[in-house]
């Protein structure tokens, strides 16, 4: 593959889902001006176009490069974003280079910036999640995207050591006595290097940034252990893991061990794991033929696939240095020989086009239930229309004594609806009651209080070997909360569907229980916290587990990652009740409505200001409206659900403007 095939490119792809997603935001705000100019739009369903709004705007795609140290992993980040810039931007010399955690991402709220998260966090208990609302805690460097020099400078920032004493490098969790081989060098003083910094936040108007990409760069082996909410939340998180070896290395034995306790489980999606055996240029022997650099490479590749369980055409052999160096100088025969465009391709169509249609599937079911819910009112209108219809039609030859009696039903109708408020409060209150117990379950309360039993449990003197048991017996009694709220949500339901089938029989209305909410993904995404969170809690972790400090930060890690599910799944509750509710606003509203007009059109008949006929008419046209409001909203529902195609854009053309795009 060439630089002329654009449509494989991974910049190009991930640009076709930022084009999407930017339609649909477009479309969707078409559809909610339409709702609203039809008297279509209930709390509900802005509730439900919010959401939906939301998700789509600040939908990330994450793409975490883990490597140890010296395997290219930072080269191979410039080559596939910044070649654009003629230089390197990200530190790639040799050596260790990122010395901590490094996300690449993009807010709108604030200036291009780096900001950097001391080491010295590390002694307090506070997650990176509670750091990053701490803005007066980071250094801030302001970038200027248009100075590729400056930019190169101040990244440079992620790569800076300090040196400490040994009791320091233990208390930041750098310097462990059972684990010799992996503690840093001493010097001729005692001292040791550690990170200067603990984390770092590049906000930078990259155009893929700007549409949504995020790009997280871990250090090593020494230092992603040392970070527990790297290793059991964000990286575990990430859509896709590019994971970087060494072709004239292979699968080393750190490697082996990165590999194991950190990126793969039983349960992994194997799918989102890309290996790169970076470097083949060391392999490109002058006294070799072609064909055995080739046999030399194909023996690498097939060989860590091997070793890693994975089929070898996840395995990608990669120069990252030959390929940045290709799109720099433009030599088309050397970005092929540097394969990176495979690489690309890989990224573009797999990983990220998994992501894409998980995001559109997750849409076209969101788009399902609001339309459905929108049809159901204008069910509703069109039958209060059709009821008016048949009543008119039933007054033609009639004398005026009989639609003056008319007249009094509809009023003795009325009076009776009016007085049926104290039989609906009665089923809200219920319900409210019910829901109650479901915002207790779920609140935040509740989890504090687990969490806090098992900091507590993990606090325990020798609890180094039972951190697993104390975790588990954590996890079931969670999957308890869900159990017990699906049960709640299913007496919930019960109630509604009763009470909904009596009002439908004693004023006519048309409600319908709206289907439960479906708590079975946040239980899955609870056992995938958990799976990570076990995988972490082996004997190599125990001498880290036994120091208070450290379980505190594990167990503020954790609930970072509970308190989103939770979180989630009581706002799927509150839209529930939202729907529930606002469906039996909708009818009363629309019930009012119709009293109104039926005594409107029984008035001017008896004024003789319009006939029966042409009342009649009046409501034949309104419900042709109403019909054509149906056919109208599918067209713009299905407008949302379909993706538009991608534009393709020449790799060269992009290549030009993209540093003009960043101002």
């Amino acid at each position: 593959m060439t630089p002329s095939s654009p449509s494989h490119s991974f910049v190009e792809n991930f640009d076709s889902h930022g084009i999407w997603r930017r339609e649909f935001a477009t479309r969707l705000k078409q559809l909610s001006d339409w709702l609203s100019n039809n008297e279509l739009m209930d709390s509900s369903i802005s509730e439900r176009m919010q959401q939906l709004e939301a998700q789509i705007r600040s939908d990330k795609v994450m793409v975490a490069f883990v490597a140890e140290f010296s395997r290219g992993k930072s080269e191979l980040i410039n080559a596939i974003f910044f070649a654009a810039y003629g230089r390197r931007i990200m530190p790639a010399s040799a050596g260790r280079t990122t010395m901590c955690p490094t996300e690449l991402g993009w807010e709108g709220e604030i200036p291009p910036c780096l900001r950097l998260l001391p080491i010295e966090t590390r002694l307090s208990s506070q997650s990176l999640m509670e750091w990053r609302h701490s803005a007066d805690k980071w250094t801030r460097i302001d970038l200027d995207v248009n100075d590729p020099d400056q930019l190169a400078t101040a990244f440079e920032k992620v790569s800076e050591v300090i040196k400490v004493s040994i009791d320091e490098a233990k208390a930041l969790g750098f310097w462990h006595d059972d684990a010799p081989e992996d503690n840093p060098r001493q010097d001729a003083q005692g001292n040791v290097e550690v990170p200067r910094w603990r984390h770092a936040l590049i906000n930078i108007a990259h155009p893929l940034l700007k549409q949504g990409l995020v790009i997280l760069d871990t250090p090593g082996l020494n230092a992603i252990g040392a970070e527990p909410e790297l290793t059991v939340s964000l990286i575990p998180q990430a859509h896709a893991v590019v994971f970087i070896l060494a072709a004239d290395t292979g699968v080393t034995k750190s490697d082996l061990s990165i590999w194991k306790d950190h990126l793969i489980t039983e349960d992994t999606d194997h799918s989102s794991r890309l290996v790169v055996l970076n470097k083949i240029d060391t392999l490109w022997d002058a006294l070799s033929t072609p064909e055995q650099i080739r046999s030399a490479v194909a023996r690498q590749r097939s060989s860590s696939a091997e070793i890693l369980e994975l089929p070898e055409d996840q395995v990608i052999p990669v120069s990252a240095q030959k390929g940045l160096v290709a799109k720099v100088t433009a030599d088309d025969a050397l970005l092929r020989a540097s394969q990176l465009p495979q690489l690309e391709q890989a990224l573009s169509v797999g990983m990220l086009g998994q992501r894409k249609k998980i995001l559109q599937s997750a849409v076209a079911s969101n788009m399902s239930d609001l339309r459905h819910e929108i049809s159901h009112l204008i069910g509703i209108r069109r039958r209060d229309l059709h009821e008016q219809m048949m009543e008119l039609r039933g007054l033609r030859g009639k004398n005026a004594n009989v639609i003056k009696h008319m007249r009094g039903r509809i009023e003795a109708e009325q009076a009776e609806f009016d007085a049926s408020g104290q039989r609906i409060h009665a089923v809200r209150s219920v319900h409210l009651k019910l829901l109650r117990e479901v915002f207790t379950a779920l609140g935040t309360s509740t989890l504090r209080a687990e969490l806090r039993q098992l900091n507590q449990a993990l606090r325990q003197p020798g609890i180094k070997l039972g951190a697993r048991k104390a975790y588990a017996e954590t996890f079931n009694r969670l999957r308890e909360i869900f159990s017990h709220t699906k049960t709640l949500n299913a007496e919930i339901h019960n109630m509604l569907a009763t009470s909904f089938r009596q009002l439908n029989t004693e004023f006519g209305f048309n409600l319908q229980a709206p289907r439960e909410p479906e708590l079975a993904r946040y239980q899955n995404d609870l056992d995938a916290v958990e799976r990570s969170h076990s995988q972490y809690l082996g004997l190599g972790n125990a001498f880290r587990l036994a120091q208070p400090e450290f379980a505190d930060r594990l167990v503020r890690a954790l609930a970072t990652r509970l308190r989103v599910i939770f979180e989630s799944a009581l706002g799927e509750v509150e839209l529930w009740n939202k729907s529930a509710a606002s469906q039996l606003d909708a009818q009363l509203r629309e019930r009012r409505k119709t009293f109104a007009k039926r005594l409107e059109a029984i008035e001017r008949i008896q004024n003789a200001a319009v006939t029966l006929d042409e009342r009649i008419s009046e409501l034949d046209a309104q419900d042709a409206r109403s019909l054509e409001l149906d056919t109208k909203l599918v067209q713009l529902t299905k407008l949302l659900g379909d993706a538009p195609e991608p534009v393709q854009t020449p790799v060269e053309a992009f290549a030009a403007t993209q540093i003009t795009a960043m101002a």
